[in-house]
């Protein structure tokens, strides 16, 4: 090449990228957005239906039962006409495990049926909630001292509410019910 010839020409400036912020991020297949966007959509959105779901959630408890003891009869009894627990969102029938989320223990629980109530508590769906009813199923009742009952289902299932009694008056899982709406109002959304 001749020193005479022109140097090459300077290589194109880098593409400038746009002055504006960018509001969804482009490595989310979902396109979530990030930003002051995003904390507006969560604080107008996150409150109102986390509120709806938990209302709804109150008020559509659909039971297992696992009936070992006399605490039943009361169960039978609270769902009578005279105490009527669906009018407190208490639905007595229901279709399978999978679509109940709260289980009521009630009357002692043995070593040899704990597994098996464990087994029945997973296969519920989340959020799930667990009423232990009876001085058998809080404290092991009257056969606290037997090599074989469960001081307590609290060793196996996180219970929620305890409604104490032998046995307890359907006032008492009524008002267990009560507590554990409350519960459920005030529970937040878990974030995935």
């Amino acid at each position: 090449m001749d020193e005479l010839s022109p140097p090459p020409p300077p290589p194109p400036p880098p593409p400038q990228e746009a002055k504006f912020p960018k509001l969804i991020d482009p490595s989310a297949s979902f396109g979530a957005f990030i930003g002051k966007l995003g904390d507006v959509l969560i604080k107008a959105v996150d409150k109102p239906l986390g509120q709806a779901l938990n209302w709804g959630r109150m008020y559509s408890l659909w039971p297992v039962h696992l009936e070992t003891g006399c605490c039943s009869v009361e169960l039978g009894a609270a769902s009578s006409p005279r105490y009527d627990l669906e009018r407190f969102g208490v639905l007595e029938a229901f279709g399978s495990l999978r679509q109940c989320d709260l289980i009521i223990v009630l009357g002692t629980v043995n070593r040899k049926m704990a597994p098996r109530l464990r087994v029945v508590y997973d296969q519920m769906p989340e959020p799930k909630y667990v009423v232990a009813m009876g001085a058998c199923a809080i404290t092991g009742g009257l056969y606290f001292d037997s090599y074989n009952v469960l001081p307590g289902v609290d060793n196996i299932l996180p219970a929620d509410v305890y409604v104490p009694g032998c046995p307890p008056r359907p006032e008492t899982l009524i008002q267990a019910i009560m507590l554990l709406q409350e519960k459920i109002k005030r529970s937040t959304l878990k974030k995935v």
